[in-house]
């Protein structure tokens, strides 16, 4: 069975109560339960709710002004310019496929670091960070081979998105749409057959 989420309360001073502790506790107490990891949920105490988003929102700001940041102001701007795009679903499902990837990647260079520093299942800090120097060119180019190949996959699917919005659009006989309006256009140029027999031919004799 799983484990039900441990409940954090919020209220209105912004204190973070734990009822698993039944004691008042900060943000770094929030983000030492990410990283055991502890299932959790933060819910405002009157309303009850779901603030777990904004406190993890949280950290991660203090995370970014305090240590060495993740994410570039180039990083931070692009993904900005994604709210309210069209592709706003598609980016963020992209965004936690890659990062589920990374910690992929991540268990098998550990799994590889036990291997050279022993079969201990708690790899200490200074052993990891050892082994990642080591191996940070193979590191490197292993991460850049696995996002270069996402990159394409991603431009993939934005070009068959694409044709296939301009194959949709284009069966609309209205102007406006992409390719709209073009059969309309293409019909008016056409020369109408006449509207009766005269009875002449081409020359202007009678067909008898």
């Amino acid at each position: 069975m799983t484990q039900s989420p441990r409940i954090i309360k919020k209220y209105p001073n912004r204190r973070l109560y734990d009822t698993e502790t039944s004691s008042y506790i900060t943000l770094a107490d929030v983000k030492k339960l990410v990283l055991e990891p502890v299932a959790f949920k933060v819910e405002d105490a009157k309303t009850h709710e779901d603030l777990t988003r904004s406190i993890l929102l949280q950290i991660i700001l203090d995370e970014e002004t305090a240590g060495a940041p993740i994410f570039s102001s180039d990083a931070l701007s692009q993904i900005i310019r994604f709210y309210g795009n069209a592709m706003q679903g598609m980016m963020g499902s992209y965004l936690e496929k890659n990062i589920h990837t990374f910690i992929e990647i991540q268990k098998r260079l550990q799994d590889q670091s036990r291997q050279v520093y022993g079969g201990s299942p708690m790899l200490s800090a200074d052993a990891w960070s050892e082994f990642v120097k080591m191996q940070g060119p193979a590191i490197q180019g292993l991460m850049g081979s696995y996002l270069e190949q996402s990159a394409s996959a991603f431009l993939e699917m934005q070009q068959q998105l694409q044709k296939q919005t301009r194959n949709l659009f284009g069966t609309f006989p209205f102007p406006g749409f992409p390719g709209g309006g073009t059969r309309q256009a293409s019909d008016a140029k056409s020369p109408q057959a006449p509207a009766h027999d005269s009875g002449k031919n081409e020359d202007g004799e009678n067909k008898s």
